[in-house]
């Protein structure tokens, strides 16, 4: 019967309670435990979870190969639709032409709001400059880590062992 793997190790969890509440000793239990077949089962899958996890993996570099030419060909048409609009204004400008009705839209040519030129910083009085915000201290994880394993208190903050999968 082909079972997922979390059933499995729900049913192999089931089995160790019941052979440990059970009078055996360990030898009886590690052969009933091998005996089910579940610890095989548990095996093949775990093997072909990380089988998949490693073709997605592969597919990765593809992604962003594909990613950073899309990226790329984004750019070139922003730059294309900007320069087409740039090539509109300046020939609108050059033939005196200030509205082109069509019937989808309306091209006009109208002026910008105004916009501030700086054209020597140095003369600009310093009441005309603001000084931004001092950043926020940060946390330095790694000395409240070594003060905790060198066994200080340091409030507000413990550590806590993790698990993760290794794959070797």
């Amino acid at each position: 019967m082909n079972m997922p793997l979390y059933t499995l190790a729900q049913e192999y969890r089931a089995l160790a309670v019941r052979l440990a509440e059970g009078d055996f000793d360990e030898k009886a239990i590690a052969d009933t435990m091998e005996a089910s077949g579940l610890p095989e089962q548990i095996g093949e899958k775990a093997q072909g979870c990380e089988m998949v996890a490693r073709t997605f993996e592969a597919d990765i570099p593809a992604i962003d190969a594909e990613i950073k030419r899309l990226q790329e060909l984004k750019k070139a048409r922003q730059a294309r639709a900007d320069a087409l609009r740039d090539y509109l204004l300046r020939n609108m400008i050059a033939s005196d032409i200030q509205v082109i009705e069509c019937p989808l839209f309306r091209l006009s040519v109208v002026k910008n709001p105004p916009a501030v030129e700086v054209f020597d910083e140095k003369q600009i009085p310093q009441d005309y400059f603001t000084s931004p915000p001092a950043p926020p201290p940060q946390l330095d994880k790694k000395l409240i880590g070594q003060a905790l394993k060198d066994d200080h208190d340091v409030p507000g903050a413990r550590l806590r062992q993790g698990l993760r999968l290794a794959v070797r």
